[in-house]
């Protein structure tokens, strides 16, 4: 499948209201979109993504789309609007996967402690967007992200995100 756009209605379920029921995304690292697509929803979370990824591997409620718009936002310099669509792997009733641009966790090896700090802070200086809103918790993500992008890397895996309700 081509690019598409972010996974929000396939994968959100509505309430009564209208509003969100949490949804969980789990990002992990898998050599192709083949194998990423293999990636069964009834797998325990601590087997999801392998060893490469360690024990637990990354759950947030952090939207891929706003983690890709962080990096590329606040390392990368690139104005909100021009962030890359995400590529959708499987879309099935109950979850979805979705791949990663690697300009999404590439930048983060090589930069130091200052440019994740003035990352952190660019990101939580730009307007109309999601994802946590105070700088320090940017910081933390970014640096979570850092150690993904490492383990990425070292495994010679692309990341994808597993998206369910």
């Amino acid at each position: 499948m081509g690019p598409v756009g972010p996974p929000e209605s396939p994968t959100t379920r509505a309430n009564g209201g209208g509003g969100r029921l949490g949804v969980t995304y789990k990002y992990f690292g898998a050599p192709d979109g083949a194998t990423a697509a293999r990636v069964p929803i009834s797998m325990r979370p601590e087997e999801l993504g392998g060893d490469e990824l360690g024990m637990g591997g990354m759950f947030t409620k952090i939207k891929p789309e706003t983690i890709a718009a962080m990096v590329l936002t606040g390392i990368q310099g690139m104005p909100l609007h021009k962030v890359p669509p995400l590529e959708l792997v499987v879309l099935h009733p109950d979850y979805a996967v979705v791949k990663l641009p690697m300009t999404v966790v590439d930048p983060l090896r090589g930069i130091g402690e200052e440019s994740v700090g003035a990352a952190a802070f660019i990101w939580s200086t730009v307007p109309d967007r999601g994802g946590p809103q105070n700088a320090f918790n940017v910081y933390q993500l970014l640096h979570e992200w850092q150690d993904f992008s490492h383990r990425l890397h070292e495994a010679g895996h692309q990341p994808y995100c597993l998206v369910w309700p």
